[in-house]
């Protein structure tokens, strides 16, 4: 069975107030841009999901509600998972592996270092220096369970940031 994860880097955040611990950074005025173009490039592509699951940094959260509504995606069904805040790339392992079966296609929004290196190990034809902000890295998972992640024969299909198609024309 085939299945798609989607991986995103939280958009764009505000340092405007030094003294504000990092776990409750906001969106800047960038970040709330760019957001809602990405669902709707994601939307676009026909790639909607199924489980939208993200970091509880408020960063990820008002870039996952964002996309939310850019792809169609009720707000109030989406995951908040701690564990996601400044992971390592096996928390995302563990992560992808709880998803319900039922579940064809999951979002899911982090940050880096984390994500980098957890897209990195996707798939050997894919590699990236820098998961940019609102980055998105989608990927075909061939596997019956989600919990057969690991071990899954995975190819990497998108990879999508806000201006890649500036200078297209």
């Amino acid at each position: 069975m085939q299945r798609t994860l989607i991986l995103i880097r939280h958009a764009k955040s505000s340092w405007a107030n030094p003294l504000e611990s990092d776990f409750d950074r906001p969106l800047n005025e960038r970040g709330k841009h760019d957001a809602p173009i990405m669902g709707e490039r994601l939307k676009k592509l026909g790639v909607i999901p199924d489980l939208i699951i993200s970091s509880s940094a408020k960063r990820t959260r008002q870039t996952a509600k964002r996309i939310a509504d850019a792809v169609g995606y009720d707000i109030e069904t989406i995951k908040w998972e701690e564990k996601l805040y400044h992971c390592s790339p096996s928390v995302f392992e563990e992560v992808i592996s709880g998803v319900g079966d039922r579940i064809k296609t999951v979002f899911i929004i982090a940050h880096n270092p984390g994500i980098t290196e957890f897209v990195n190990h996707l798939s050997p034809e894919f590699r990236i220096d820098n998961m940019p902000t609102c980055g998105i890295v989608g990927a075909s998972i061939d596997a019956e369970e989600w919990n057969n992640f690991a071990v899954a024969k995975r190819k990497v299909f998108l990879y999508e940031y806000p201006g890649k198609h500036d200078n297209a024309e």
